[in-house]
């Protein structure tokens, strides 16, 4: 089970923090990471981190703004969300991928998914 929490309404330039908590599995056998789904569009790829925590990947919307990270002894990942904007409004969905898989951009390669937390940015 994955369970999102610390999403919100704020206005242009504030900041958020994600959390997912992970339970029903052995957390660091896994990597995550977070999509979003703005209305009407498709879910996109937001960031992920490996199971270690070591290496991360950032979709380019949100590359140089949003931080993923995890901490194993807590089974939780994060993401830091900064200089937020009107386009960053969306439902954020916790991931967690398929063991050994390496295409964190994919859909397909989401083993479980959060039930999502929605996040509003006003302009």
């Amino acid at each position: 089970q994955l369970v999102e929490s610390g999403g919100g309404l704020v206005q242009t330039g504030d900041s958020l923090r994600l959390s997912c908590v992970v339970s029903g599995r052995t957390f660091n056998n896994y990597a995550m990471g977070w999509f979003r789904q703005a209305p009407g569009k498709e879910r996109e790829f937001a960031a992920a981190i490996t199971r270690s925590g070591e290496t991360t990947y950032y979709g380019d919307p949100v590359k140089g703004r949003f931080t993923i990270s995890r901490d194993n002894a807590k089974n939780t990942v994060y993401l830091q969300m900064n200089s937020l904007k009107p386009e960053d409004t969306a439902i954020y969905y916790c991931a967690l991928y398929y063991s050994g898989n390496y295409y964190y951009t994919k859909l397909g390669a989401v083993h479980y998914w959060g039930q999502g937390t929605q996040v509003t940015v006003s302009s």
